[in-house]
């Protein structure tokens, strides 16, 4: 699958991956930005399947019901049951503490559209499991994935929010209004 992946994202669609997701850690939060376009899934998907590193997603439980939910569970998605008590940042939390390997993708907009402000649900399932973040360009202008190193969060959020941010800075999505 692999071979056929960066077959798909580097020759016929024309895309490069500039370094690689970190195999020697099984646990981390990718955030992927800018989320602009539902095209972005499949670059998305393809990027992971050409590095060879499983990055899994979450989605309401009712999704991985038949007849999808064997579809959904086989790119990676994990269902998360927000019925119980606890929000959803505890209830990732808890799947990254009963797994031995969990590599979370997530986008940091929180939606497709233009907003001025992330979302903050990955720094604190990141900080509450304890797992760095990897951070993961969707730059459609230069067609190119371009990932970081892993970065564990500090005790200074607006610092580590300016790392993020610097590191997305100029990025063009799918659809650049919305980046």
């Amino acid at each position: 699958m692999q071979i056929i992946s960066k077959f798909i994202l580097g020759t016929v669609l024309g895309w490069k991956l500039e370094n690689d997701f970190p195999k020697d850690i099984h646990k981390y939060v990718v955030i992927a930005a800018p989320h602009t376009s539902w095209v972005d899934f499949p670059i998305a998907v393809l990027s992971r399947l050409s590095s060879g590193v499983m990055i899994h997603f979450i989605g309401k439980s009712s999704l991985f019901k038949w007849p999808f939910g064997y579809f959904f569970k086989l790119l990676g998605g994990t269902p998360v049951d927000r019925t119980k008590s606890h929000n959803l940042v505890d209830a990732v939390i808890e799947i990254f503490n009963t797994k031995k390997e969990f590599r979370l993708g997530l986008s940091p907009e929180g939606t497709r559209k233009k907003v001025d402000k992330w979302k903050t649900g990955f720094y604190y399932i990141a900080k509450g499991a304890n797992v760095p973040i990897v951070m993961a360009t969707l730059d459609f202008e230069n067609k190119k994935v371009k990932i970081s190193k892993p970065y564990y969060t500090t005790d200074n959020k607006e610092k580590d929010f300016e790392l993020y941010h610097h590191f997305f800075k100029d990025v063009k999505g799918k659809n650049p209004e919305l980046s």
